[in-house]
């Protein structure tokens, strides 16, 4: 992967052909909220982490864990943060508090070698099928 779109492509990728079944199929809020993260992952590692160094999206009965790697050893800071939306409006600083939001078991580690691989759980809910 190289690019945000091709991530958020095979993302979908992954929803569709491996987290869906005959049975179940996902809500189309929950993958817009995976395409935002994985948007978000994507484009910090690009624009901050020195560059996407690997990307990985694998389905989990819960939803789908997304694993991103960067060339840099630095841990931002807001990862850690409340989820808290900046006040007023800079035009940047709202990746991490969406990451935060709309994804679960948040992992941060640096890697040998150096860079950082970045993993979250985004949850999926199957559409709700007829009341019996």
């Amino acid at each position: 992967m190289t690019t945000a779109a091709a991530a958020r492509a095979h993302a979908r990728a992954v929803v569709r052909e491996q987290w869906e079944s005959a049975a179940r199929t996902a809500r189309e809020e929950d993958v817009i909220d995976l395409l935002l993260v994985v948007s978000e992952l994507v484009t910090n590692a690009i624009r901050h982490g020195d560059g996407l160094a690997g990307f990985d999206a694998v389905a989990v009965p819960e939803g789908v864990r997304l694993t991103v790697h960067d060339h840099s050893d630095v841990v931002p800071g807001v990862a850690y943060g409340s989820g808290a939306l900046p006040t007023g409006h800079h035009g940047s600083g709202y990746g991490w508090p969406l990451i935060i939001r709309l994804a679960r078991d948040i992992v941060i580690e640096t890697r040998d070698g150096g860079g950082k691989t970045i993993s979250v759980l985004v949850p999926l809910r199957a559409v709700p099928g007829p009341s019996r």
